[in-house]
Protein backbone atom coordinates (compact mmCIF):
# COMPACT_ATOMS: atom_id res chain seq x y z
CA UNK A 1 0.00 0.00 0.00
CA UNK A 2 1.32 3.42 -0.97
CA UNK A 3 1.90 5.91 1.83
CA UNK A 4 -0.60 8.77 1.84
CA UNK A 5 2.34 11.03 2.71
CA UNK A 6 4.04 10.40 -0.62
CA UNK A 7 4.53 13.72 -2.35
CA UNK A 8 4.01 14.89 -5.85
CA UNK A 9 5.87 13.70 -8.90
CA UNK A 10 8.23 15.43 -11.28
CA UNK A 11 9.63 18.83 -10.40
CA UNK A 12 7.43 19.23 -7.30
CA UNK A 13 8.83 15.97 -5.90
CA UNK A 14 12.38 17.26 -6.40
CA UNK A 15 11.50 20.54 -4.68
CA UNK A 16 9.89 18.67 -1.76
CA UNK A 17 12.84 16.26 -1.47
CA UNK A 18 15.29 19.17 -1.43
CA UNK A 19 13.34 20.79 1.39
CA UNK A 20 13.32 17.55 3.39
CA UNK A 21 17.04 17.09 2.83
CA UNK A 22 17.84 20.63 3.98
CA UNK A 23 15.62 20.12 7.04
CA UNK A 24 17.55 16.92 7.81
CA UNK A 25 20.91 18.68 7.53
CA UNK A 26 19.62 21.47 9.75
CA UNK A 27 18.32 18.98 12.34
CA UNK A 28 21.64 17.13 12.30
CA UNK A 29 23.59 20.36 12.81
CA UNK A 30 21.29 21.58 15.62
CA UNK A 31 20.85 18.30 17.49
CA UNK A 32 23.90 16.13 16.85
CA UNK A 33 27.27 17.16 18.29
CA UNK A 34 28.97 14.28 16.46
CA UNK A 35 27.62 15.56 13.13
CA UNK A 36 28.97 19.04 13.86
CA UNK A 37 32.37 17.56 14.71
CA UNK A 38 32.54 15.47 11.53
CA UNK A 39 31.30 18.44 9.47
CA UNK A 40 33.98 20.71 10.87
CA UNK A 41 36.58 18.01 10.27
CA UNK A 42 35.34 17.82 6.67
CA UNK A 43 35.54 21.58 6.17
CA UNK A 44 39.11 21.67 7.46
CA UNK A 45 40.15 18.45 5.73
CA UNK A 46 38.68 19.42 2.38
CA UNK A 47 40.23 22.87 2.65
CA UNK A 48 43.64 21.39 3.38
CA UNK A 49 43.26 18.81 0.60
CA UNK A 50 42.44 21.53 -1.92
CA UNK A 51 45.28 23.75 -0.68
CA UNK A 52 47.97 21.09 -0.82
CA UNK A 53 49.81 20.42 -4.04
CA UNK A 54 48.29 16.97 -4.37
CA UNK A 55 47.24 15.52 -7.71
CA UNK A 56 43.58 15.95 -8.61
CA UNK A 57 42.83 12.25 -8.02
CA UNK A 58 44.15 12.51 -4.45
CA UNK A 59 42.01 15.58 -3.82
CA UNK A 60 38.95 13.80 -5.22
CA UNK A 61 39.51 10.74 -3.05
CA UNK A 62 40.03 12.85 0.07
CA UNK A 63 36.94 14.97 -0.59
CA UNK A 64 34.84 11.85 -1.24
CA UNK A 65 36.17 10.24 1.95
CA UNK A 66 35.24 13.28 4.03
CA UNK A 67 31.77 13.41 2.49
CA UNK A 68 31.33 9.69 3.18
CA UNK A 69 31.98 10.24 6.90
CA UNK A 70 29.19 12.84 6.84
CA UNK A 71 26.84 10.35 5.18
CA UNK A 72 27.73 7.69 7.74
CA UNK A 73 27.09 10.13 10.60
CA UNK A 74 23.70 11.08 9.14
CA UNK A 75 22.74 7.38 9.00
CA UNK A 76 24.08 6.83 12.52
CA UNK A 77 22.06 9.77 13.84
CA UNK A 78 18.95 8.54 12.01
CA UNK A 79 19.31 5.09 13.58
CA UNK A 80 19.73 6.61 17.04
CA UNK A 81 16.69 8.86 16.57
CA UNK A 82 14.53 5.97 15.33
CA UNK A 83 15.60 3.73 18.21
CA UNK A 84 14.96 6.49 20.76
CA UNK A 85 11.56 7.20 19.19
CA UNK A 86 10.62 3.53 19.53
CA UNK A 87 11.53 3.37 23.20
CA UNK A 88 13.91 4.99 25.65
CA UNK A 89 14.09 1.78 27.67
CA UNK A 90 17.32 -0.18 27.59
CA UNK A 91 17.09 -3.14 25.26
CA UNK A 92 19.83 -5.36 23.81
CA UNK A 93 18.62 -4.81 20.23
CA UNK A 94 18.51 -1.05 20.70
CA UNK A 95 22.06 -1.14 22.06
CA UNK A 96 23.16 -3.31 19.15
CA UNK A 97 21.62 -0.92 16.61
CA UNK A 98 23.32 2.09 18.18
CA UNK A 99 26.64 0.27 18.55
CA UNK A 100 26.54 -0.85 14.91
CA UNK A 101 25.95 2.73 13.79
CA UNK A 102 28.85 3.89 15.92
CA UNK A 103 31.05 1.10 14.54
CA UNK A 104 30.19 2.18 10.99
CA UNK A 105 31.43 5.68 11.77
CA UNK A 106 34.59 4.33 13.37
CA UNK A 107 35.30 2.33 10.20
CA UNK A 108 34.59 5.43 8.09
CA UNK A 109 36.95 7.61 10.13
CA UNK A 110 39.62 4.91 10.09
CA UNK A 111 39.26 4.70 6.31
CA UNK A 112 39.55 8.49 6.10
CA UNK A 113 42.75 8.42 8.16
CA UNK A 114 44.28 5.69 6.02
CA UNK A 115 43.30 7.57 2.86
CA UNK A 116 45.01 10.72 4.14
CA UNK A 117 48.15 8.76 5.04
CA UNK A 118 48.30 7.05 1.65
CA UNK A 119 47.70 10.26 -0.31
CA UNK A 120 50.35 12.16 1.64
CA UNK A 121 52.81 9.27 1.50
CA UNK A 122 52.36 8.74 -2.24
CA UNK A 123 52.87 12.43 -2.98
CA UNK A 124 55.46 13.64 -0.46
CA UNK A 125 57.39 10.58 0.68
CA UNK A 126 57.37 8.22 -2.27
CA UNK A 127 56.02 9.88 -5.41
CA UNK A 128 54.81 7.45 -8.06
Amino acid sequence: MESPFKGKSGLQRIINATGYSLAGLSAAWQNEAAFRQVALLAVVGIGVAIGLGLPIWSKAILIASHLMTLVIELFNSAIEAAVDHTSLERHPLAKRAKDLGSAAQMVGLTSLSITWLLCLYSHYVRPF
